[in-house]
């Protein structure tokens, strides 16, 4: 599982893996610059499409999807056990990532505190 933070005054989104997690997505974080996020949705379905190649990580079918990923160009970044939960966090002039798709305790909440963090004040 996932946890992801936002840090509005040196303008990261922070994403920590937990336990084991850290194992199998090859990380213990990811920082991306609040700049690169475009937003986020809570998608319970993607864990059915492709993954694409796996360049490193784990893949366990119906068990766990983390690591890195190439699917048809994009670069993905997945941690997910439980569908359920899955959040997808899309980024722009992403250096590393298109998109990462991680599990997190509570996905309504992730997505709301990632989308609050879009909003210029």
């Amino acid at each position: 599982m996932a946890l992801v933070s936002v840090d509005r005054a040196r303008g990261l989104l922070t994403v920590e893996f937990q336990g084991l997690d850290k194992l199998w997505t090859l990380k213990s974080r990811l920082e991306i610059p609040l700049a690169h996020v475009r937003g986020a949705t809570h998608d319970p379905g993607i864990a059915r499409e492709p993954k694409g190649l796996r360049v490193g990580g784990t893949h366990f079918p119906g068990l766990i999807t983390a690591g890195r990923y190439l699917h048809k160009g994009e670069r993905l970044f997945w941690d997910v056990k439980n569908p359920d939960k899955a959040v997808v966090i899309e980024l722009a002039d992403a250096e590393t990532y298109d998109r990462l798709v991680v599990e997190v305790d509570d996905p309504r909440a992730t997505v709301a505190l990632v989308e609050r963090s879009l909003t210029r004040d």
